[in-house]
């Protein structure tokens, strides 16, 4: 039992926030975005879109789920091309109509005259009636569309019709061996291996592809379907081995059936020896490693050097060459905390700095394996594109902070000479070269980066314009390039050099995707980390900056590309925000002044309980209120609440009081304290001069310049201290002494020597130091020693457990 009143206090500063509190917002950013969870400046596109459904992703399966070939295209060319009729005709009756079209088509005997005008118009049915063997093979594929494109319901799974498919794969063989036309011949047995297939008699299936499509001597993609068909067969009877080196021919051969192909290969599980037994040639090969290149998150030089080794003129090569890069950014590049791009960052599991340091040694061995691969592909020039290889060494240079070396591999290049998404990449290189005085903080010129931070404005907005504006979209590389520079790289450097307000612009700038913004609201506009950088590391002074900076738009230099930002955006959230500051700061006449230039209908920030229905979700509070406990917190109704701009004017009100009114300055120090103190963490007021509130925010430590008083509430015991000097009065000054105590417990819980403990182990050092600390609280001796007398001692006595284990001694 004392074990557990022990705790009572532990759990009273730590837990009850959590358990005793009613739910609000935990500060907290979006869900991770698979496609934005590491910061990258090496676009994985370099070498075009061929592979990029394979880039390194370690937050998905695949990067994409869509081919880079569209199958219906495909089929729709190869029919097109055979009748002599219009592509995007085929492809409309193939693909595009309606169930009720379909019907009339699924029944079409030729007769143009009893089809809609809409249809008789169509070349690939006129191409139709005008060849009786065509519109033979139409009817019948009709026939197995059905059977064929079957989809598979997990709820409510439906067992596939074999019989019929078994029926309509003998049918399909019969009119294979009848068909004297290539074309249709090969089309019959396509559906008769697939008919086979599905019915699940691999056997027979597998002799169709054997007998009537391996041999066939046309050159169609339906082969390579055949062939995905075939491999599936040969797994189910028994070797997986094989069926994924047959796989591996599919992913070579039909881009249309890539992403299938490689799901398929993995999913014989077979080594990459087994597979490659089966290989005969160095294109199949190469293309077995490449596989395998792909499907491995972690490093893998081997199968970059066997690829070249069998293909060196492959683009596959730049693929996994790209990948390498990537996984490099992923382990090397660190963000800054001011923008962190996922929670990844938050929690890192290795805080030992001997093993952060051989996980670094480790990961730059790996990088100059993959610098001496791509000097190799430089130099050697199988490659088609061997400048990739130099591009690839200067980035890596750049990586590894070697910025003369950098330099020399780029001087090599010429970028007018390089093909547009290898000069596209020069110049992203170019930039964070020429920025990493800025990285290190040190002066620099930061018009020299201007022309390029122009051009990279066009991309962005070029590629959004294009775009669907959404969250997780893989294809907005220049937006998260010209992101994460000016957020990762150049608001940094504003802030190691002390401009903040300056930090505070390009952290606006590297979030405005579009020249034309949809709401022109400050916070609507940019993100969670631009967002709470904003609310979080201003304060009057850098709100000035910013006011200043606002008037500059209309030059030409870097200072107005980055003031245009913001002066896209309407003052409401700016000049909120620069009230908040005042508040923060106790300026409340200058905060009104602030408050003053918000439009009337301005929404103001309030919490929400989770847990309550719509209409009182809503959390509204008084901090002029009186409490003796901080938990749970004391809310009011909403007619009784004190907005922003209420709380100034009255705290303004107290303040010339003091001066004006000396007699009763001790009360209105005391007021002022209370409202202090109840604007801080642990108040029912915090959202006065916070934006956010969270469980974890107790115990973290004081890290922004408002956590004087939102953690630490040095104004609430400095007012609390004055009032009770001013006083006289017993009972008056008990109750300053008990807050006094409860401020000097937010310094404990603040001690980092101290609140770093299990809260389980009682013999844990640093548990009894914190227990000890507290008990040792000398506000809650004075109050002991010199009023327990009063009144309000016996009231707080019985309602405060802190005082009462003090004074029980537990």
């Amino acid at each position: 039992m004392k074990t557990f009143k022990k705790l009572s206090l532990i759990f009273s500063v730590f837990l009850l926030t959590f358990f005793g509190e009613i739910a609000v917002n935990i500060a907290c950013g979006g869900e991770i975005d698979p496609y934005d969870y590491y910061i990258t400046y090496f676009h994985n596109n370099i070498e075009g879109d061929e592979y990029t459904p394979f880039a390194f992703n370690q937050m998905a399966y695949l990067n994409s789920e869509e081919d880079v070939a569209s199958e219906s295209e495909i089929n729709s060319r190869e029919w097109a091309k055979y009748l002599g009729v219009k592509e995007h005709d085929v492809h409309k009756i193939m693909y595009e109509v309606d169930s009720a079209t379909n019907k009339k088509l699924v029944d079409y005997d030729g007769k143009l005259s009893e089809l809609p005008d809409s249809l008789q118009q169509n070349t690939f049915i006129q191409g139709l009636s005008k060849n009786n063997a065509v519109l033979k093979y139409y009817a019948f594929a009709k026939e197995c569309e059905p059977y064929a494109n079957a989809s598979f319901n997990l709820w409510d799974p439906q067992p596939r019709d074999s019989t019929t498919m078994n029926i309509l794969a003998k049918d399909a063989l019969e009119l294979t061996k009848l068909e004297k036309d290539n074309f249709l011949k090969l089309r019959y047995a396509y559906q008769a291996e697939r008919m086979f297939h599905y019915a699940g008699l691999h056997a027979e299936s597998k002799n169709v592809y054997d007998k009537f499509i391996k041999t066939n001597k046309l050159n169609s993609a339906v082969k390579g379907w055949a062939l995905a068909l075939y491999a599936g067969s040969i797994r189910r009877l028994g070797n997986p081995e094989e069926s994924a080196f047959l796989f591996s021919k599919v992913f070579a051969s039909n881009p249309e059936r890539r992403i299938q192909a490689y799901k398929n290969y993995y999913y014989n599980s077979a080594p990459v020896n087994g597979a490659l037994k089966y290989a005969k040639t160095n294109n199949e090969k190469a293309n077995i490693w490449a596989i395998n290149g792909f499907g491995n998150p972690d490093f893998n030089i081997e199968s970059l050097n066997k690829v070249y080794q069998y293909e060196p003129k492959s683009e596959l090569n730049g693929a996994l060459l790209v990948r390498e890069v990537n996984k490099l950014e992923q382990a090397l590049i660190e963000s800054s905390d001011i923008a962190k791009i996922s929670y990844s960052y938050y929690f890192s599991a290795n805080d030992n700095q001997k093993q952060k340091d051989s996980v670094k040694a480790i990961n730059l061995k790996q990088l100059n394996n993959v610098r001496n691969f791509a000097v190799k592909l430089a130099t050697e020039r199988k490659y088609p594109q061997p400048e990739l290889g130099t591009l690839t060494a200067a980035y890596l240079s750049w990586m590894e902070n070697k910025d003369f070396l950098a330099s020399n591999y780029l001087a090599i290049l010429n970028p007018d000479k390089l093909p547009e998404k290898l000069r596209d990449q020069y110049r992203i290189t170019d930039l964070l070269i020429k920025a990493k005085n800025i990285k290190k903080g040190n002066p620099f010129n930061e018009n020299d980066l201007l022309p390029t931070l122009k051009w990279l404005d066009g991309k962005r907005f070029a590629e959004n314009e294009t775009q669907v504006n959404d969250w997780g979209n893989e294809d907005k590389r220049f937006s998260r390039t010209t992101r994460n520079f000016y957020q990762q790289i150049l608001a940094p450097a504003y802030l190691k050099l002390g401009d903040t307000s300056k930090a505070a612009l390009a952290m606006v700038k590297g979030d405005l995707e579009s020249k034309t913004l949809k709401e022109n609201s400050l916070f609507r506009n940019i993100s969670y980390q631009s967002t709470t950088f904003w609310q979080q590391y201003l304060s009057p002074k850098s709100m000035q900056g910013l006011a200043v900076y606002k008037t500059k738009a209309a030059g030409k230099d870097l200072t107005a590309l980055l003031a245009k930002a913001l002066n896209q955006l309407k003052n409401d959230d700016f000049y909120e925000l620069y009230g908040t500051t005042y508040l923060r700061t106790h300026q409340y006449d200058k905060a009104l002044q602030m408050f003053a230039k918000v439009s009337p209908n301005y929404n103001y920030f309030n919490p929400e309980n989770y847990y309550a229905d719509d209409a009182n979700s809503k959390l509204y509070s008084n901090p002029f209120v009186q409490t003796i406990n901080d938990y749970p917190k004391k809310f009011v109704a909403a007619k009784a609440s004190v907005t922003k701009k209420a709380f100034a004017t009255e705290m303004l009100r107290l303040q010339k009081l003091t001066v004006s009114d000396k007699k009763n300055a001790a009360l209105y120090y005391y007021k002022m304290a209370n409202a202090v103190y109840q604007t801080g963490y642990y108040g029912n007021s915090w959202f006065l001069i916070s934006y956010d509130w969270s469980t974890y925010d107790n115990s973290s430590p004081a890290k922004y310049g408002y956590d004087v008083d939102y953690k630490k509430a040095q104004t609430a015991k400095a007012w609390y201290l004055k009032a009770r000097t001013l006083s006289t009065d017993p009972d008056f000054k008990a109750k300053c002494t008990f807050m006094l105590a409860k401020c000097a417990q937010k310094q404990i819980i603040l001690n980092s020597q101290l609140n770093s403990f299990s809260y389980w182990d009682k013999d844990d050092l640093k548990y009894k130091n914190f227990i000890k600390a507290n008990y040792n609280n000398p506000y809650f001796k004075e109050l002991k020693l010199s009023y327990s007398k009063t009144p309000f001692y016996q009231i707080a006595a019985g309602e405060c457990s802190y005082l009462g284990d003090f004074i029980s001694k537990r």
